[in-house]
């Protein structure tokens, strides 16, 4: 008998959206006007869908007064704020390309993505937490103190002509929020609905960087079709309807937030809620009760910290019953403990990447337990997964480790100016390549077994190694370094660099971690450092990671985080 061989796809009796994500909107808005589109706690901000399309059509009408073309970059840095989804919503209106950029980013990481993506406009907070933006943004520009907003003309920053700041404070060379809604007021409503005309859905819409293995971040650019249907589809196995609440305290510039949190919710009419700027885990349990939430996404992290919460018992979660935990594997304990005290029944997984707008699976209702903590669910509605062998490329067996690869609408139109890394991830036949390790079993669960690179993930954040490694090497008395994830019991894993000092140099752990903050973001920012005078080599002079690893489990005293791991 011929072995049955790792290959899926998804059928669906639901069609794809033939949409852009603005006609979507209108559309829903038209349809659900009196819903609650968004609730913002931490602004106290309530918006049906009726005013969040008077607010989306302001800002688009503000976009095209200053100047936004179709294809145009606008980038957003940014929090969770009422503003965040608003600029996403009208930037997709008028064609202009959003370039999601991460909080946490710092000076090095921010000027290299509003360079490379080319951003005319970058829409940002003042701070958030330990980073002052507009201080770091003066950094980059000084230009910005003698500049007239919307005219700025930066050596570091050539592309970048206008800045809004989402608050009320006057800052040189910048719009403040309500001056630039206001200039909207300059601009016919008719003129949006002319450049929404002009949008496609297979348009790019949306850039976001995912950390290289190979130096700097790589833009995976989406289209309409990708991310629209991703949410929709995502809300769809979840059972979602315009009744539901969804608590959204996952990040808004990653895709799990914009994509299965915002758009999963407009293509249902149901309730956008965020919680908090980032995520404070009372804040989501008393967001649950107070607005009768019915879900609440996550990754495994959060869930565990929310359980621990001292006054979890003092929360009334009986409205819930679903959710997403993603980014990392689940404790069987946790997920038991979710399910029941957490009153989420119908809790699932998903596993994806930002290249793929991002799931390509999920588990869905009824899944049973052992399932959803041992894998990531089967593949989604219209795509298709295969795992092969990486030797070979052909499709290994049923239950056999080998790469998965995903084909279909969600996959990416490429990596932002970069066609030969484009190349490299998605073949000729239009499968994108993973880089995970995974098996399918005789059901077709995917389970993910390990990484083909070495990358990190820690608290569902993913850290690619040569990123840090090219940062640290600028340090003048660096001559080589290497980092590894180790294990850890809160975050899944830490970083840790070997570093290898310059001949006569000494240098302190803190001295090294002093010289990242304000550089990095704070969770690429090593843990653990080892000074050393070489590092593990193959015979061929390659540099051993593993046994690296294991050094430092032995000597950090990891074993038991490891056995947990």
């Amino acid at each position: 008998m011929k072995e049955k061989l790792s290959y899926t796809s998804g059928t669906c009796n639901k069609p794809l959206i033939g949409k852009t994500i603005g006609d979507l909107f209108d559309e829903i808005a038209e349809r659900y006007p009196d819903n609650e589109a968004l609730v913002v706690h931490h602004q106290d901000i309530r918006l049906t869908y009726r005013q969040l399309k008077a607010e989306v059509d302001k800002c688009a009408r503000a976009l095209l007064a200053t100047g936004v073309e179709k294809g145009e970059r606008v980038g957003i840095w940014s929090p969770n704020c009422a503003e965040w989804a608003i600029v996403q919503y009208a930037t997709a209106k008028i064609g202009a390309i959003l370039v999601n950029i991460n909080p946490s980013y710092r000076l090095n990481e921010l000027e290299y993505a509003l360079n490379q993506s080319g951003c005319s406009l970058l829409a940002t907070a003042d701070q958030f937490k330990k980073s002052d933006y507009i201080e770091m943004l003066n950094s980059l520009a000084p230009e910005l103190a003698t500049s007239q907003p919307g005219r700025l003309r930066s050596e570091k920053l050539p592309h970048l002509r206008s800045i809004v700041h989402l608050s009320q404070n006057q800052y040189p060379g910048m719009w403040n929020w309500q001056e630039f809604m206001e200039r909207g007021e300059t601009v016919a409503p008719e003129a949006v609905a002319s450049r929404q005309a002009l949008c496609c859905f297979d348009d790019p819409i949306n850039i976001q960087y995912t950390s290289g293995t190979t130096g700097f971040p790589k833009g995976a650019t989406l289209s309409h079709h990708n991310i629209l249907n991703n949410g929709y589809f995502v809300a769809e196995t979840m059972n979602f309807t315009d009744k539901d609440r969804l608590i959204i305290p996952v990040p808004l510039y990653h895709c799990f937030g914009m994509v299965l949190g915002n758009l999963g919710c407009l293509t249902h009419g149901a309730t956008m809620i965020y919680p908090s700027q980032g995520f404070e885990p009372e804040a989501v349990l008393r967001a649950a009760e107070q607005e009768r939430a019915t879900a609440i996404y996550g990754v495994p992290t959060m869930f565990i910290a929310e359980l621990e919460e001292p006054n979890f018992h003092k929360y009334n979660l009986s409205s819930l019953r679903t959710g997403i935990m993603a980014g990392a594997p689940c404790p069987i304990e946790v997920m038991k403990k979710v399910k029941t005290i957490m009153h989420m029944p119908e809790i699932q997984i998903a596993y994806g990447m930002t290249e793929t707008s991002p799931v390509s699976t999920q588990t869905c209702p009824g899944t049973p337990l052992e399932k959803q903590v041992s894998t990531v669910g089967k593949v989604h509605p219209h795509l298709e997964i295969k795992i092969i062998d990486p030797e070979n490329q052909r499709v290994a067996p049923r239950g056999k480790e080998g790469e998965l690869c995903t084909r279909g609408y969600s996959v990416m139109l490429g990596y932002w100016r970069d066609e030969a890394k484009t190349r490299e991830a998605i073949d000729a036949a239009r499968w994108m390549h993973s880089g995970d390790i995974a098996t399918m079993d005789d059901e077709g669960y995917i389970n993910i077994v390990g990484r083909i690179k070495d990358m990190i993930i820690r608290g569902g954040e993913n850290i690619y190694p040569r990123e840090i490694e090219e940062f640290l090497f600028t340090h003048p008395k660096v001559s080589e370094v290497q980092v590894i994830g180790v294990p850890d019991e809160k975050y899944g894993e830490e970083v840790m660099a070997w570093i290898k000092l310059r001949e006569g140099e000494m240098a302190t752990e803190e001295e090294i971690k002093a010289y990242c903050r304000g550089n990095i973001a704070h969770y690429k920012i090593p843990r653990y450092i080892r000074f050393t005078e070489a590092f593990p080599m193959t015979v061929t002079g390659k540099i051993r990671k593993v046994e690296m690893r294991e050094v430092s489990v032995k000597e950090l005293g990891l074993k038991k985080e490891m056995e947990m791991a």
